[in-house]
């Protein structure tokens, strides 16, 4: 698997965050119908269980934003991909149809409510280091243009930063001629609510995504 840490000023700051960590060759396709099922019948429990209101008060939200703030980000402007995510489906409106893996991103972001990150590493280059994003750092992110990083919790290869826990850049972003795929579930609360979902981040990419040689890892 490729090397991935944990920087020091993040671990000092935040000392519960852990990454569950998939390294895994897979097919990038057009969602299947029996994917959206699974996902459609998660957004229906969701729905039927919670409001809009009740999603702050989730334990790994609460961490992520608490998280956040120790970092020096205001998490009610730059809310996590989760807690982002979660907010629209409670709203009522429905997931963008991309593809198998990112569909699978969201549908354990869902069930998590961790943070889940999907890079094609073909495009990262070197070691990778979760950092706390400098002064003024922005990036092209995916479908928002020159994004405002600035003390997110970030990844970062030999060539600058390229993912955040709140939105990911175009540089490593999965696409239709992606194979070696690295995703990655971030948490700030340690990892004993992490095991369960990166077993089920391996399941899902194995049935729907023809995963092969996958490699798991928990990095502390």
């Amino acid at each position: 698997m490729v090397e991935i840490n944990i920087s020091s000023e993040v671990k000092e700051l935040c000392p519960n965050t852990v990454l569950g960590c998939i390294e895994t060759k897979v097919k990038v396709q057009k969602a299947s119908k029996e994917l959206w099922e699974e996902i459609h019948d998660y957004c229906k429990k969701m729905k039927e269980h919670m409001v809009v209101g009740d999603i702050s008060k989730q334990q790994n939200i609460k961490d992520t934003r608490q998280a956040y703030r120790k970092l020096g980000k205001d998490p009610t402007r730059y809310r996590s991909s989760a807690e982002a995510l979660a907010r629209r489906i409670l709203k009522g409106q429905d997931l963008y149809s991309i593809n198998n893996v990112v569909e699978i991103n969201n549908l354990i972001s869902l069930q998590s409510l961790y943070p889940v990150c999907a890079y094609d590493l073909e495009k990262v280059t070197g070691a990778i280091t979760l950092e706390r994003a400098g002064e003024g750092a922005t990036y092209e992110g995916i479908g928002k243009g020159k994004f405002n990083i600035e003390f997110l919790p970030t990844f970062a290869d030999r060539d600058g930063y390229f993912g955040s826990t709140t939105s990911d850049s175009e540089r490593t972003m999965v696409n239709d001629h992606t194979q070696n795929l690295l995703m990655i579930i971030v948490s700030f609360n340690g990892e004993k609510e992490l095991i369960k979902h990166v077993e089920n981040m391996e399941r899902l990419l194995k049935t729907y995504a023809d995963a092969k040689d996958v490699e798991r890892k928990i990095i502390k």
